[in-house]
Protein backbone atom coordinates (compact mmCIF):
# COMPACT_ATOMS: atom_id res chain seq x y z
CA UNK A 1 0.00 0.00 0.00
CA UNK A 2 1.19 3.38 -1.01
CA UNK A 3 1.74 6.00 1.69
CA UNK A 4 5.39 6.93 2.24
CA UNK A 5 6.43 8.27 5.62
CA UNK A 6 9.12 7.96 8.25
CA UNK A 7 6.70 8.91 10.99
CA UNK A 8 3.83 6.73 12.10
CA UNK A 9 0.54 8.21 13.27
CA UNK A 10 -2.15 6.03 14.76
CA UNK A 11 -5.81 6.39 15.49
CA UNK A 12 -5.97 6.42 19.28
CA UNK A 13 -7.58 3.12 20.29
CA UNK A 14 -10.88 3.45 22.08
CA UNK A 15 -13.06 0.82 23.62
CA UNK A 16 -16.21 0.32 21.55
CA UNK A 17 -19.36 -1.04 23.13
CA UNK A 18 -20.94 -2.76 20.13
CA UNK A 19 -24.33 -3.14 21.79
CA UNK A 20 -24.52 0.54 22.71
CA UNK A 21 -23.34 1.69 19.27
CA UNK A 22 -25.87 -0.52 17.47
CA UNK A 23 -28.77 0.64 19.62
CA UNK A 24 -27.82 4.32 19.28
CA UNK A 25 -27.58 4.00 15.50
CA UNK A 26 -30.97 2.30 15.45
CA UNK A 27 -32.39 5.11 17.59
CA UNK A 28 -31.23 7.71 15.05
CA UNK A 29 -32.91 5.71 12.30
CA UNK A 30 -36.15 5.62 14.27
CA UNK A 31 -36.12 9.40 14.50
CA UNK A 32 -35.47 9.86 10.79
CA UNK A 33 -37.78 7.14 9.50
CA UNK A 34 -41.14 9.01 9.44
CA UNK A 35 -39.80 11.95 7.39
CA UNK A 36 -40.78 12.15 3.72
CA UNK A 37 -37.52 12.78 1.87
CA UNK A 38 -36.81 13.19 -1.83
CA UNK A 39 -33.91 14.60 -3.84
CA UNK A 40 -34.90 18.14 -2.78
CA UNK A 41 -37.24 19.79 -0.31
CA UNK A 42 -38.07 20.32 3.31
CA UNK A 43 -37.81 16.61 4.16
CA UNK A 44 -34.11 16.68 3.31
CA UNK A 45 -33.63 19.84 5.38
CA UNK A 46 -35.47 18.34 8.36
CA UNK A 47 -33.31 15.21 8.16
CA UNK A 48 -30.08 17.21 7.96
CA UNK A 49 -31.19 19.28 10.96
CA UNK A 50 -31.46 16.07 13.00
CA UNK A 51 -28.08 14.84 11.77
CA UNK A 52 -26.58 18.23 12.65
CA UNK A 53 -27.36 17.56 16.32
CA UNK A 54 -24.82 14.72 16.13
CA UNK A 55 -22.13 16.16 13.83
CA UNK A 56 -21.53 19.83 12.96
CA UNK A 57 -22.69 19.74 9.34
CA UNK A 58 -22.28 22.61 6.94
CA UNK A 59 -25.53 22.88 4.97
CA UNK A 60 -25.27 23.80 1.27
CA UNK A 61 -28.10 25.06 -0.95
CA UNK A 62 -27.69 24.91 -4.75
CA UNK A 63 -30.36 26.73 -6.78
CA UNK A 64 -32.72 25.03 -9.21
CA UNK A 65 -31.52 25.41 -12.78
CA UNK A 66 -27.81 25.29 -11.92
CA UNK A 67 -25.83 23.34 -14.51
CA UNK A 68 -23.78 20.54 -12.99
CA UNK A 69 -21.85 18.79 -15.77
CA UNK A 70 -24.45 17.14 -18.05
CA UNK A 71 -27.25 17.62 -15.50
CA UNK A 72 -29.41 20.47 -14.23
CA UNK A 73 -30.45 20.88 -10.59
CA UNK A 74 -34.21 20.22 -10.68
CA UNK A 75 -37.03 22.22 -9.23
CA UNK A 76 -37.68 21.76 -5.53
CA UNK A 77 -40.49 19.38 -4.55
CA UNK A 78 -42.54 19.53 -1.37
CA UNK A 79 -45.73 17.76 -0.38
CA UNK A 80 -48.30 18.53 2.31
CA UNK A 81 -50.82 15.74 1.76
CA UNK A 82 -52.45 13.41 -0.77
CA UNK A 83 -55.34 10.98 -0.97
CA UNK A 84 -57.73 9.08 -3.19
CA UNK A 85 -61.41 8.92 -2.13
CA UNK A 86 -64.06 6.58 -3.49
CA UNK A 87 -67.58 7.66 -4.40
CA UNK A 88 -68.69 7.41 -0.77
CA UNK A 89 -65.95 9.82 0.36
CA UNK A 90 -63.86 7.11 2.04
CA UNK A 91 -60.09 7.54 1.70
CA UNK A 92 -58.75 4.39 0.10
CA UNK A 93 -55.20 5.74 -0.32
CA UNK A 94 -53.81 8.27 2.16
CA UNK A 95 -50.36 9.83 2.22
CA UNK A 96 -50.69 10.12 6.00
CA UNK A 97 -50.65 6.32 6.28
CA UNK A 98 -47.37 5.98 4.38
CA UNK A 99 -45.27 8.53 2.54
CA UNK A 100 -44.52 5.79 0.00
CA UNK A 101 -48.12 6.08 -1.21
CA UNK A 102 -47.26 9.04 -3.46
CA UNK A 103 -45.05 8.81 -6.52
CA UNK A 104 -42.08 10.94 -5.49
CA UNK A 105 -41.99 14.28 -7.32
CA UNK A 106 -45.69 14.05 -8.22
CA UNK A 107 -47.15 17.21 -9.73
CA UNK A 108 -50.09 18.76 -7.85
CA UNK A 109 -53.50 17.54 -8.95
CA UNK A 110 -57.12 17.81 -7.87
CA UNK A 111 -59.54 15.87 -10.08
CA UNK A 112 -62.41 13.39 -10.30
CA UNK A 113 -61.42 10.38 -12.41
CA UNK A 114 -62.92 7.14 -13.60
CA UNK A 115 -61.35 3.93 -12.37
CA UNK A 116 -59.77 3.46 -15.80
CA UNK A 117 -58.20 6.93 -15.74
CA UNK A 118 -57.01 6.45 -12.16
CA UNK A 119 -55.36 3.08 -12.85
CA UNK A 120 -53.06 4.72 -15.39
CA UNK A 121 -51.40 6.45 -12.42
CA UNK A 122 -51.29 3.57 -9.92
CA UNK A 123 -48.19 1.50 -9.18
CA UNK A 124 -48.00 -1.84 -7.39
CA UNK A 125 -45.61 -4.75 -6.86
CA UNK A 126 -47.67 -7.81 -7.88
CA UNK A 127 -44.92 -10.20 -6.79
CA UNK A 128 -45.35 -8.92 -3.22
CA UNK A 129 -49.08 -8.13 -3.09
CA UNK A 130 -49.13 -6.78 0.48
CA UNK A 131 -46.27 -4.30 0.07
CA UNK A 132 -46.31 -0.71 -1.20
CA UNK A 133 -43.59 -0.09 -3.82
CA UNK A 134 -41.35 2.98 -3.85
CA UNK A 135 -41.47 4.77 -7.22
CA UNK A 136 -40.16 8.14 -8.45
CA UNK A 137 -40.47 10.49 -11.42
CA UNK A 138 -37.76 13.03 -10.73
CA UNK A 139 -37.03 14.32 -14.21
CA UNK A 140 -40.35 13.98 -16.07
CA UNK A 141 -43.57 15.67 -15.00
CA UNK A 142 -46.02 13.08 -13.76
CA UNK A 143 -48.20 12.19 -10.81
CA UNK A 144 -49.22 8.93 -9.25
CA UNK A 145 -49.96 6.77 -6.24
CA UNK A 146 -48.31 3.58 -5.02
CA UNK A 147 -50.37 0.95 -3.21
CA UNK A 148 -50.35 -2.72 -2.43
CA UNK A 149 -51.52 -4.98 -5.23
CA UNK A 150 -54.21 -6.33 -2.92
CA UNK A 151 -55.56 -2.78 -2.54
CA UNK A 152 -55.63 -2.40 -6.30
CA UNK A 153 -57.64 -5.59 -6.72
CA UNK A 154 -60.25 -4.27 -4.28
CA UNK A 155 -60.95 -1.08 -6.25
CA UNK A 156 -64.51 -1.00 -7.55
CA UNK A 157 -65.90 0.60 -10.69
CA UNK A 158 -66.92 4.21 -10.32
CA UNK A 159 -65.37 7.64 -9.94
CA UNK A 160 -62.64 8.68 -7.55
CA UNK A 161 -61.58 12.04 -6.12
CA UNK A 162 -57.84 12.52 -6.39
CA UNK A 163 -55.78 15.10 -4.50
CA UNK A 164 -52.03 15.63 -4.40
CA UNK A 165 -51.22 18.81 -2.49
CA UNK A 166 -47.65 19.30 -3.63
CA UNK A 167 -45.48 22.05 -5.08
CA UNK A 168 -42.83 21.85 -7.78
CA UNK A 169 -41.09 25.19 -8.18
CA UNK A 170 -37.72 26.92 -8.26
CA UNK A 171 -35.89 26.36 -5.01
CA UNK A 172 -32.74 24.52 -4.02
CA UNK A 173 -31.00 21.18 -3.78
CA UNK A 174 -29.76 20.75 -0.21
CA UNK A 175 -26.89 18.62 1.07
CA UNK A 176 -24.80 18.36 4.21
CA UNK A 177 -21.02 18.22 4.52
CA UNK A 178 -18.76 17.65 7.50
CA UNK A 179 -15.00 18.16 7.19
CA UNK A 180 -12.69 16.79 9.85
CA UNK A 181 -9.15 18.17 9.52
CA UNK A 182 -6.28 15.74 9.94
CA UNK A 183 -2.51 16.20 9.92
CA UNK A 184 -2.39 16.21 6.11
CA UNK A 185 -4.56 17.63 3.33
CA UNK A 186 -5.04 14.16 1.84
CA UNK A 187 -8.66 13.14 2.30
CA UNK A 188 -10.83 10.13 2.97
CA UNK A 189 -14.33 10.65 1.57
CA UNK A 190 -17.35 9.01 3.22
CA UNK A 191 -20.57 9.48 1.24
CA UNK A 192 -24.15 8.33 1.82
CA UNK A 193 -27.47 9.16 0.16
CA UNK A 194 -30.30 10.79 2.11
CA UNK A 195 -33.02 11.08 -0.54
CA UNK A 196 -35.20 8.05 0.22
CA UNK A 197 -38.40 8.43 2.27
CA UNK A 198 -39.38 5.83 4.87
CA UNK A 199 -36.94 3.14 3.79
CA UNK A 200 -34.73 1.83 6.55
CA UNK A 201 -31.95 -0.33 5.15
CA UNK A 202 -31.81 1.75 1.96
CA UNK A 203 -30.65 4.07 3.22
CA UNK A 204 -31.14 5.29 6.77
CA UNK A 205 -28.70 2.57 7.78
CA UNK A 206 -25.99 4.20 5.67
CA UNK A 207 -26.83 7.61 7.12
CA UNK A 208 -26.57 6.30 10.68
CA UNK A 209 -23.26 4.58 9.96
CA UNK A 210 -21.76 7.76 8.48
CA UNK A 211 -22.93 9.81 11.47
CA UNK A 212 -21.42 7.48 14.04
CA UNK A 213 -18.15 7.08 12.15
CA UNK A 214 -17.86 10.88 12.07
CA UNK A 215 -18.59 11.13 15.78
CA UNK A 216 -16.00 8.49 16.62
CA UNK A 217 -13.25 9.88 14.38
CA UNK A 218 -13.78 13.36 15.82
CA UNK A 219 -12.34 12.05 19.10
CA UNK A 220 -9.11 10.79 17.54
CA UNK A 221 -5.79 12.11 16.28
CA UNK A 222 -5.90 11.56 12.52
CA UNK A 223 -3.34 11.52 9.74
CA UNK A 224 -5.87 11.95 6.95
CA UNK A 225 -8.56 14.60 6.73
CA UNK A 226 -12.09 13.19 6.48
CA UNK A 227 -14.98 14.56 4.46
CA UNK A 228 -18.49 13.25 5.11
CA UNK A 229 -21.20 13.91 2.50
CA UNK A 230 -24.94 13.52 3.08
CA UNK A 231 -26.39 14.08 -0.38
CA UNK A 232 -29.42 13.09 -2.45
CA UNK A 233 -28.55 10.15 -4.69
CA UNK A 234 -26.95 10.74 -8.09
CA UNK A 235 -27.78 14.45 -8.51
CA UNK A 236 -26.26 15.23 -5.10
CA UNK A 237 -22.86 13.66 -5.75
CA UNK A 238 -22.82 15.08 -9.28
CA UNK A 239 -23.52 18.52 -7.83
CA UNK A 240 -20.80 18.19 -5.19
CA UNK A 241 -18.24 17.04 -7.76
CA UNK A 242 -19.19 19.89 -10.08
CA UNK A 243 -18.69 22.45 -7.33
CA UNK A 244 -15.52 20.85 -5.94
CA UNK A 245 -13.75 19.51 -9.00
CA UNK A 246 -10.61 21.49 -8.11
CA UNK A 247 -10.10 19.60 -4.86
CA UNK A 248 -11.18 16.10 -5.89
CA UNK A 249 -7.53 15.12 -6.41
CA UNK A 250 -7.02 15.34 -2.63
CA UNK A 251 -9.25 12.29 -2.14
CA UNK A 252 -6.95 9.31 -1.62
CA UNK A 253 -9.50 6.81 -0.28
CA UNK A 254 -13.26 6.65 0.05
CA UNK A 255 -16.38 4.65 0.80
CA UNK A 256 -20.00 4.97 -0.24
CA UNK A 257 -22.22 3.54 2.52
CA UNK A 258 -25.57 1.90 1.72
CA UNK A 259 -27.75 -0.98 2.95
CA UNK A 260 -25.61 -1.74 6.01
CA UNK A 261 -28.28 -2.72 8.56
CA UNK A 262 -29.76 -6.04 7.40
CA UNK A 263 -28.68 -9.48 8.56
CA UNK A 264 -26.76 -10.36 5.39
CA UNK A 265 -23.00 -10.75 5.07
CA UNK A 266 -20.79 -7.78 4.23
CA UNK A 267 -20.51 -7.08 0.50
CA UNK A 268 -17.89 -4.75 -0.92
CA UNK A 269 -17.94 -3.33 -4.43
CA UNK A 270 -14.46 -2.36 -5.55
CA UNK A 271 -13.51 1.01 -6.93
CA UNK A 272 -13.11 1.32 -10.69
CA UNK A 273 -9.36 1.04 -10.15
CA UNK A 274 -10.00 -2.46 -8.71
CA UNK A 275 -6.72 -2.50 -6.70
CA UNK A 276 -6.70 0.83 -4.86
CA UNK A 277 -5.57 0.99 -1.24
CA UNK A 278 -9.20 1.20 -0.12
CA UNK A 279 -9.99 -2.02 -2.01
CA UNK A 280 -7.04 -3.82 -0.46
CA UNK A 281 -7.79 -2.48 3.03
CA UNK A 282 -11.44 -3.59 2.99
CA UNK A 283 -10.53 -7.04 1.68
CA UNK A 284 -7.86 -7.43 4.36
CA UNK A 285 -10.25 -6.46 7.16
CA UNK A 286 -12.91 -8.85 5.87
CA UNK A 287 -10.39 -11.69 5.57
CA UNK A 288 -9.13 -11.08 9.09
CA UNK A 289 -12.70 -11.17 10.48
CA UNK A 290 -13.02 -14.81 9.36
CA UNK A 291 -16.70 -14.35 8.58
CA UNK A 292 -18.56 -14.77 5.27
CA UNK A 293 -18.24 -11.83 2.87
CA UNK A 294 -18.48 -11.06 -0.84
CA UNK A 295 -16.30 -8.92 -3.11
CA UNK A 296 -17.79 -7.51 -6.32
CA UNK A 297 -16.01 -5.91 -9.24
CA UNK A 298 -16.88 -2.39 -10.29
CA UNK A 299 -19.85 -1.75 -12.55
CA UNK A 300 -21.61 1.51 -13.54
CA UNK A 301 -24.76 0.47 -11.68
CA UNK A 302 -25.41 1.12 -8.02
CA UNK A 303 -24.99 4.15 -5.80
CA UNK A 304 -22.83 7.26 -5.93
CA UNK A 305 -19.61 5.34 -6.45
CA UNK A 306 -20.73 5.55 -10.11
CA UNK A 307 -20.14 9.31 -10.05
CA UNK A 308 -16.95 9.34 -7.99
CA UNK A 309 -15.45 6.59 -10.16
CA UNK A 310 -16.61 8.04 -13.50
CA UNK A 311 -13.75 8.22 -16.04
CA UNK A 312 -13.13 11.95 -15.62
CA UNK A 313 -12.53 11.48 -11.87
CA UNK A 314 -11.74 7.77 -11.35
CA UNK A 315 -11.41 8.27 -7.60
CA UNK A 316 -10.41 5.37 -5.34
CA UNK A 317 -13.87 4.95 -3.81
CA UNK A 318 -15.68 1.66 -3.23
CA UNK A 319 -19.15 0.82 -1.95
CA UNK A 320 -19.59 -0.83 1.45
CA UNK A 321 -22.85 -2.78 1.92
CA UNK A 322 -24.37 -5.83 3.48
CA UNK A 323 -26.99 -7.26 1.09
CA UNK A 324 -26.68 -5.14 -2.07
CA UNK A 325 -29.54 -3.15 -3.54
CA UNK A 326 -32.03 -5.27 -5.46
CA UNK A 327 -30.87 -8.49 -3.79
CA UNK A 328 -33.08 -8.33 -0.72
CA UNK A 329 -36.80 -8.85 -1.31
CA UNK A 330 -37.81 -5.77 0.65
CA UNK A 331 -35.75 -3.40 -1.52
CA UNK A 332 -37.69 -0.25 -2.51
CA UNK A 333 -40.89 -1.35 -0.82
CA UNK A 334 -42.73 -0.65 2.41
CA UNK A 335 -41.23 -3.87 3.81
CA UNK A 336 -37.87 -2.08 4.05
CA UNK A 337 -38.92 -0.81 7.45
CA UNK A 338 -37.24 -0.74 10.83
CA UNK A 339 -38.00 -4.42 11.38
CA UNK A 340 -35.58 -5.32 8.59
CA UNK A 341 -32.66 -3.63 10.34
CA UNK A 342 -30.83 -5.14 13.30
CA UNK A 343 -28.79 -3.15 15.84
CA UNK A 344 -26.18 -5.92 15.91
CA UNK A 345 -25.75 -5.65 12.12
CA UNK A 346 -25.36 -1.89 12.38
CA UNK A 347 -22.73 -2.36 15.07
CA UNK A 348 -20.88 -4.93 12.97
CA UNK A 349 -20.89 -2.60 9.94
CA UNK A 350 -19.55 0.19 12.15
CA UNK A 351 -16.77 -1.97 13.58
CA UNK A 352 -15.62 -3.23 10.18
CA UNK A 353 -15.69 0.24 8.58
CA UNK A 354 -13.75 1.65 11.49
CA UNK A 355 -11.19 -1.16 11.18
CA UNK A 356 -10.74 -0.25 7.50
CA UNK A 357 -10.13 3.41 8.36
CA UNK A 358 -7.71 2.47 11.14
CA UNK A 359 -5.78 0.28 8.71
CA UNK A 360 -5.52 3.18 6.27
CA UNK A 361 -4.41 5.51 9.06
CA UNK A 362 -1.68 3.13 10.21
CA UNK A 363 -0.52 2.01 6.79
CA UNK A 364 3.12 2.87 6.10
CA UNK A 365 5.78 2.09 3.54
CA UNK A 366 9.31 1.84 4.92
CA UNK A 367 11.86 4.07 3.17
CA UNK A 368 15.38 2.86 2.51
CA UNK A 369 17.57 5.60 3.99
CA UNK A 370 20.77 4.05 2.55
CA UNK A 371 19.81 3.00 -0.98
CA UNK A 372 23.32 3.39 -2.43
CA UNK A 373 25.25 0.15 -1.93
CA UNK A 374 24.75 -2.19 1.00
CA UNK A 375 24.65 -0.73 4.51
CA UNK A 376 27.58 -1.17 6.91
CA UNK A 377 26.30 -3.85 9.24
CA UNK A 378 29.27 -4.06 11.57
CA UNK A 379 28.79 -0.62 13.11
CA UNK A 380 25.22 -1.56 13.82
CA UNK A 381 26.16 -4.76 15.65
CA UNK A 382 24.77 -6.94 12.89
CA UNK A 383 28.00 -8.43 11.51
CA UNK A 384 30.79 -10.43 13.14
CA UNK A 385 34.00 -8.49 13.75
CA UNK A 386 35.99 -11.63 12.84
CA UNK A 387 35.68 -12.51 9.16
CA UNK A 388 36.89 -15.44 7.15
Amino acid sequence: MAHTSNKQTKVAPQRIDASTIGNEMYGLMEELFPICRSITGDGVRASLAIIKRHVPLEIHEVPSGARVFDWTVPKEWNIRGAHVKDSSGRKIIDFQDSNLHVLSYSMPIRARLSIKELKEHLYTAPEHPEWIPYRTSYYKDNWGFCLSHNQLLELAEGEYDVLIDSSLQDGHLTYGEYFLKGQTDEEVLISTHICHPSLANDNLSGVALAVFLARHLHQNSLRYSYRFLFTPGTIGSITWLSLNEHQASRIKHGLVLACVGDAGKITYKKSRRENADIDRAVIQVLKDAREPYEICGFSPYGYDERQFCSPGFNLPIGCFMRTPHGRFLEYHTSADDLRLVRPESLADSFAKCLAVLQLLEQNQTYVNRNPKCEPQLGKRGLYSHIGG
